[in-house]
């Protein structure tokens, strides 16, 4: 147990469980999720609304007691919005301390200014179709890495045509890898796919693994 967890910190944690990962650049690996309890989001299409509230307060000690069951490098710190939790940032330099491969996801509306550069962070921008559209905080472009991932999820022409404006704007290709994920039953991921390829867009295209595995169920 690394010395710094017999300060008393802790964090409200709506579940954690092992699966497959199901998007991202470690898609289909077994990983370790940190659900952390809380957002100050509502995007319209949320599949884990769930962890608005509720959860249940665990200091790092017994966060770290729960990791060790399970034989994995992977660790994915997700929520709600896991910056949300101040204490989020320490968890994530402590996972990174005792070598885990962590991953950060995040919906770009909170500060990335001092997450560990170890950890790779996905980062949304939201797009129209969202409702959460001018919660971007553009600043947080400044803090990614090259081996860190933008986001957008898309739900209809309009969010794609956003993003691409969006990514010609800032010249996010420049700045580290880029996700095209379409809205489950709300855009077609065939529709997408050929947006892309029309366009020639320099992107990674990716469903939800998970959702096609096994829906919505929480824990999975």
């Amino acid at each position: 147990m690394p010395e710094v967890l017999t300060v008393h910190q802790s964090l409200r944690i709506t579940e954690i469980f092992y699966s497959l990962q199901g998007e991202a650049r470690h898609v289909g690996l077994p990983t370790i999720f940190i659900r952390l309890t809380g957002c100050p989001l509502r995007c319209h299409y949320c599949d884990t609304a769930y962890a608005f509230k509720g959860g249940k307060q665990l200091s790092f000690a017994e966060i770290f007691n729960q990791l060790r069951q399970y034989q994995t490098p992977y660790i994915t710190v997700t929520g709600g919005e896991p910056l949300a939790q101040e204490g989020c940032i320490s968890l994530l330099q402590l996972l990174c301390d005792q070598n885990y491969q962590v991953s950060l996801e995040t919906s770009g509306a909170l500060s990335l200014a001092n997450v560990d550069r170890r950890v790779v962070k996905v980062m949304d921008l939201k797009t129209p179709s969202s409702g959460e559209c001018d919660k971007n905080d553009y600043r947080n472009l400044d803090f990614l890495n090259a081996h860190d991932q933008i986001k957008f999820v898309m739900g209809d022409r309009i969010d794609f045509d956003w993003s691409v404006s969006m990514i010609k704007q800032h010249k996010l290709n420049t700045r580290c890898e880029l996700l095209f994920s379409p809205i489950a039953d709300q855009l077609s991921p065939t529709l997408l796919a050929d947006w892309i390829l029309a366009e020639q867009l320099p992107v990674r295209f990716q469903i939800q693994l998970h959702k096609y595995l096994w829906g919505d169920s929480p824990g999975r």
